[in-house]
């Protein structure tokens, strides 16, 4: 489902206070180094401190054109070069943007470190932005939110529940954008948000692998220490009004299945030495779903067969504020609104007799085992710390985060969950619409690395 994948944000806790070096240059960039010597390789990721949030409205999906656009060339490496140029070397590179940030990174062996960082520097500052490029490139973006979005009923309704949530902060609108932005945006649109943002005071440069740190600071100094920093733009808070009573929408779309999707406004992580909320509330997911022993696929899915798949999220590490969601499609017979009762129904539940120690101490072993694992991911690794040290966050929580998990008790569960009331609940409902013909086939090859 849809939440799975878009909404769930990913742990790790790699020991950010063992072999993580921090240091700023002078003009502001931020470089942090993780190091890892179980093999020979290095990750490479910048990030930009500007995602959709910081959009306005009549230019919404303009950092993700942007990103599209990195890829376009400089007078140094012209346009195709730059991947070209990452592939000879044997490594692979992507990039993403997503409502906080916009990241960009490379992967390959420890020794063609220096390419990545030259091309980086390079376009961080150099970026050509020709009409002509800008005039393929925005097609292939409009491609991509069809394909993406409107072909995709789950999607819709998400966008279309954050549209509805959101009152006024800038969450409310869609990372891709809106179509009618998508079709109006200038290239002036894409060079005026390259000047506000893509500084090195505005980013993170995360390298994680088997390198030695005091080499990565020297050739990051080498490559990016000549840039020259400027002053950004005046970020506003942008906070989100209260909401004042509980908001449902149906939206109809062409689709074989009917599908709930539920979000409270929730509380987000902005103190780590004093919030336990966002840790409940991250244990409260768990409790309910994300394996065949939670309370939602035991009992909604196994044992009344009321939904074919349920599932719970949280969303509360960001910039902006936070939100937990429901989801589930029907079984067969069984109506969205037998769903939501049933959903509803074991939220009740907990919020009046909590959870049990047996159902707390499986939660807190999964922490521990997902932690172990995914400790071996080196790319992974350099995620976190990015994501961090964009939202202000402090390196270390890596390492504490296992320890607040298991610090959570039934009682703040319990608490937690009765934070989920009907006056901050948002409802959407996909009321699926006859299929019509075959599934529409893409005007043009989208580049999904992109």
């Amino acid at each position: 489902m849809h939440l799975k994948t878009a909404l769930l944000l990913i742990f790790i806790a790699s020991p950010a206070g063992a072999g993580v070096t921090d240091v700023s240059l002078d003009n502001g960039l931020r470089v942090i180094v993780k190091e890892d010597h179980r093999a020979p390789v290095a990750v490479s990721q910048l990030w930009y401190k500007a995602g959709s949030m910081d959009e306005h409205n009549g230019a919404t999906g303009v950092a993700h054109v942007l990103e599209h656009m990195m890829f376009k060339g400089t007078e140094k490496v012209p346009e195709g070069q730059f991947s070209k140029r990452i592939a000879a070397a044997g490594g692979r590179e992507n990039a993403f943007t997503n409502r906080d940030a916009t990241v960009y990174f490379q992967q390959l062996q420890k020794d063609r470190l220096p390419i990545a960082f030259e091309l980086e520097a390079d376009r961080m500052a150099n970026l050509q932005l020709k009409d002509e490029s800008f005039a393929k490139e925005i097609q292939v973006v409009m491609e991509e939110r069809r394909l993406r979005t409107e072909d995709d009923p789950q999607a819709v309704v998400y966008e279309q529940l954050m549209s509805v949530a959101y009152q006024a902060h800038p969450y409310r609108r869609p990372i891709i954008g809106w179509m009618d932005d998508l079709q109006n945006m200038v290239p002036q649109d894409a060079r005026d948000w390259y000047g506000r943002w893509y500084a090195p005071g505005n980013a993170t440069l995360v390298v994680a692998g088997d390198v030695n740190p005091q080499q990565v600071i020297a050739l990051a100094k080498k490559e990016f220490g000549p840039l020259a920093g400027k002053p950004l733009s005046l970020r506003k808070p942008q906070e989100e009004p209260p909401q004042r009573g509980e908001k449902r929408i149906t939206v109809k779309a062409p689709a074989k299945q009917p599908y709930l999707l539920m979000g409270y406004h929730a509380p987000r992580l902005s103190d780590v030495e004093k919030d336990t909320t966002p840790w409940a509330l991250q244990v409260l997911v768990s409790v309910l779903s994300g394996n065949g022993s939670a309370r939602l696929t035991k009992h909604l899915v196994k044992e009344q067969r009321i939904a074919a798949d349920v599932a719970a999220g949280y969303d509360g590490i960001n910039r902006g504020p936070g939100m937990f969601y429901l989801e589930g499609v029907p079984s067969e017979g069984k109506s969205v609104s037998e769903l939501e009762k049933a959903i509803r129904l074991e939220i009740r539940r907990i919020q009046k007799d909590g959870v049990s120690e047996e159902e707390l101490n499986r939660v807190k072993a999964q922490a521990i085992a997902g932690d172990v694992y995914q400790r071996d991911s080196v790319f992974y690794q350099a995620m976190q710390l990015g994501e961090l040290a964009t939202l202000g966050l402090p390196l270390d929580l890596l390492e504490k985060r296992v320890d607040m998990l298991k610090a959570v008790t039934a009682d703040q569960v319990k608490a937690a969950a009765k934070l989920l009331t009907d006056d901050k609940l948002s409802v959407a409902v996909l009321d699926p619409q006859p299929i019509v013909g075959a599934p529409r086939k893409p005007a043009m090859e989208i580049d999904h690395a992109r």
